[in-house]
């Protein structure tokens, strides 16, 4: 198999709260794939969230290693890491994090305007009629449906193409019929572009789509288990 996108080793976890230093993760060895879908499952509190910031770098392990596309993260400035995800990843959050004061258009063209794209708005374009908005190019978030926005934020994420997708519960605001569109379209990706996802969610249905499904218990991973196993 090709070398990991992804690989952490031995990567833990601390962060200082009122009640003094508290373990989050400990001890979390894991290769991921190009290619793969693997869903992050397990109770509230036991490290999924956290376990992907630091795939994404958006949080720096304490202990361990964090290697992503060869990349140490450990050993990457702020602005390396920012770089870093800009041109090789993309972030679907449960909340959307759109900029109120731009358009759905202009949500999904910006970070390819940051990235130095000059058809930033033609590709925004397409992205946003591949998950079926391009009536809504002009509306802002607060126009939108929360399953809209999902739509615009996934658009966003899409965009510029990444390697690797990090989703953190992208269903967990969204009703039964919007939610099992954003499936779709993040599984659609995956196939469309070869796209590694990785995604957070407590849902077991959609866990079960993923081809491995990581549990995780207080900060640990539990044996592992194949989508299939998962399903029955």
């Amino acid at each position: 198999m090709d070398n990991p996108v992804l690989s952490l080793s031995g990567a833990t976890l601390s962060l200082r709260g009122n009640a003094g230093l508290v373990e989050i993760l400990k001890g979390i060895t894991l290769d991921v794939h190009r290619g793969e879908s693997v869903g992050l499952v397990g109770p509230s509190g036991s490290g999924k969230s956290s376990l992907l910031m630091l795939m994404g770098g958006l949080e720096q392990a304490t202990g361990g290693s964090v290697t992503a596309l060869g990349h140490d993260l450990s050993a990457m400035s702020e602005d390396q890491l920012a770089r870093l995800r800009r041109d090789h990843f993309g972030v679907v959050f449960q909340s959307f994090h759109l900029i109120p004061t731009m358009t759905a258009l202009e949500n999904v063209a910006t970070p390819l305007e940051l990235a130095g794209h000059r058809d930033a708005h033609a590709r925004a374009a397409d992205e946003l009629a591949a998950v079926g908005l391009s009536d809504r190019a002009g509306h802002y978030p607060s126009q939108l449906s929360g399953g809209e926005q999902q739509r615009v934020a996934l658009a966003r994420a899409a965009a510029p193409r990444p390697d690797i997708v990090l989703a953190d519960e992208p269903t967990g605001n969204l009703d039964s019929a919007n939610g099992e569109a954003i499936v779709e379209l993040l599984f659609g990706l995956q196939e469309r572009h070869g796209t590694t996802l990785v995604l957070v969610t407590h849902a077991p249905d959609l866990a079960a789509r993923c081809d491995r499904v990581i549990t995780l218990h207080d900060g640990r991973i539990a044996p592992e288990e194949t989508a299939s196993e998962a399903a029955e």
